[in-house]
């Protein structure tokens, strides 16, 4: 029965791509295919949708957007980043993943696709999950991926936003997470863990890499460090008193990018921030919450490298706010 309903998953997937190939490349309409595949109009629609959201069909801009490029060249400019990246905002959407996932998908595969042996360190957080979501599966098994911070949540599980097991799974690249708490219940287990070899190897690791990619995320009652159960809303609250406007991998740091001392920050089992003077360190983020902690991780600065989309680039453009 298992393969009989294999056969039947292939067969459909098999009919979308042949649904969206006439609609997409040979201009067909949706009655047409209809006609075509033998089946009904809303199937043939259904068929199409289909190869959408089994990403069977994908789509390329082949013209740049002159805003995204001079918004670009202003980050590069006014921030003295390596790399800026601008993607369109959807007016109704104005804080979608979809962007800028696929902009720094398209990154990811970049560094990936090269025939020479790299290492390369990542973070975690949505928008990193949306990008890797999009990234097309292949086989990069001369790499190895290593993460930036810990991927287990507090109650012991695989924390859901660690992207170092979806990457695995598009890559076959030789993957190494860092198998603790995210932040640990004390500076002294901190401490503790920090000593196992296998920490200190993955350190070694991230010491390789020339390139990494993070999130960068606000510091506040709805922060990801809250919603993800790393940290109370009371420690978070201290943080905040302390002056931290944002966290990179659970790094807390202040509005000119320096790192809180102390709090939660004794308890991170990250690895450190990286040194942007020999690293490129993209940050990856959008919406109006991450303008503040960006303008921080760009003074100091953190980060030398950025994914976001037309609004959040204003934003961080605009010498008013």
């Amino acid at each position: 029965m298992a393969s009989q309903r294999g056969g039947d998953e292939n067969g459909r997937l098999e009919e979308a791509a042949r649904a969206g190939w006439l609609y997409y490349i040979a201009g067909n309409t949706q009655d047409q295919i209809a006609t075509k595949l033998g089946v009904s109009r809303q199937s043939a629609q259904r068929l199409v949708s289909l190869a959408i959201s089994e990403r069977l069909i994908k789509f390329e801009l082949d013209h740049p957007i002159a805003r995204c490029l001079s918004l670009g060249a202003a980050l590069e400019s006014r921030y003295g980043l390596r790399l800026a990246e601008v993607v369109p905002t959807d007016p109704e959407h104005p804080e979608s993943l979809i962007g800028v996932g696929h902009a720094t998908a398209v990154h990811l595969e970049r560094h990936l696709r090269s025939a020479t042996p790299l290492t390369l360190g990542i973070g975690t957080g949505r928008t990193l999950k949306a990008a890797v979501d999009q990234m097309s599966a292949f086989d990069c098994s001369q790499h190895k991926i290593v993460s930036m911070t810990g991927n287990i949540a507090p109650d012991g599980a695989a924390a859901y936003f660690a992207v170092i097991y979806n990457i695995a799974d598009k890559t076959k690249a030789r993957c190494y997470p860092f198998p603790v708490p995210v932040i640990a219940s004390s500076a002294e287990e901190r401490e503790t863990l920090s000593r196992q070899p296998l920490i200190v190897s993955n350190l070694c690791l991230i010491e390789e890499a020339e390139t990494i990619f993070v999130g960068v995320a606000g510091v506040g009652p709805d922060a990801p460090l809250v919603k993800d159960g790393f940290l109370s809303v009371p420690e978070v609250e201290a943080l905040r008193e302390a002056g931290a406007v944002g966290e990179i991998t659970g790094w807390a740091f202040d509005r000119a990018g320096r790192p809180i001392e102390g709090l939660s920050n004794a308890r991170v089992m990250s690895a450190p921030l990286p040194d942007v003077s020999t690293k490129l360190c993209v940050a990856v983020a959008v919406g109006a919450s991450k303008v503040a902690p960006l303008r921080a991780a760009l003074a100091r600065p953190l980060i030398n490298g950025l994914i976001t989309d037309e609004v959040t680039a204003e934003a961080l453009l605009d010498r008013g706010a």
